[in-house]
């Protein structure tokens, strides 16, 4: 991702890359030359990474998915003296199928069960993925459940780089909303689109559906 990242900024042509940090080196640094930080590394360097933020008061925009409630919990603190932008996924269709799926859910009701189903490649470790649950919790808080109660259905295959289905089901019918990757370059372009926005914002803890303009 963050050769994906380093590519789409350089193909923008109105933004210019200041850096890129390797854990080790000097972070501090990097940010003093950068308006905004885009991290798409490893929960391990997620701690590190908002010390950063909040002593150089830079934005940040965060892609990194598998991060426990400890790590949530900074992050809500670091946004109360920077802009942060937080998504377990940063594709614009994944943003959309999100408040979709959950206004389908609150129409339909409970008498239309719900399944998440999800595929990715071999390498990816986390089932279901951070997306997956994602829209399990939209899903439930719109018919105000709890998302525990979501059945997921997890598939780990090839090179896939992300299918999503959200199905909503009766005993008469039956609604399959569903989205694809077929480039992983998506989450890079979503990440600027979300950084071009967060420079421009108050500090606070936005997500995806913020930069597109998607009322809750």
């Amino acid at each position: 991702m963050g050769i994906a990242v380093a590519d789409a900024v350089e193909a923008a042509g109105d933004l210019e890359l200041a850096g890129i940090w390797k854990r080790g080196e000097d972070l501090d640094a990097l940010l003093a030359t950068t308006d905004v930080l885009v991290d798409f590394s490893l929960p391990e360097a997620t701690a590190t990474v908002l010390a950063a933020v909040e002593k150089l008061k830079r934005p940040l925009v965060c892609g990194v998915t598998g991060l426990d409630r400890a790590v949530m919990e900074d992050l809500e603190e670091a946004a109360r003296s920077v802009p942060l932008v937080y998504d377990r996924n940063m594709s614009p269709g994944i943003t959309v199928l999100e408040k979709i799926a959950a206004d389908a859910a609150r129409a339909l009701g409970g008498d239309f069960s719900l399944e998440i189903q999800e595929t990715h490649h071999v390498h990816k470790l986390d089932a279901p993925s951070g997306t997956a649950l994602k829209l399990g919790e939209a899903v439930a808080e719109a018919r105000g459940e709890d998302p525990r109660d979501v059945r997921y259905k997890s598939e780990r295959r090839g090179e896939v780089p992300g299918d999503h289905k959200v199905i909503l089901a009766s005993a008469a019918e039956r609604l399959v909303l569903e989205h694809s990757v077929s480039t992983r370059d998506v989450f890079a372009v979503g990440a600027l689109r979300a950084a071009r926005w967060l420079r421009d914002q108050s500090p606070g803890l936005y997500t995806m559906r913020d930069v597109l303009g998607w009322q809750r």
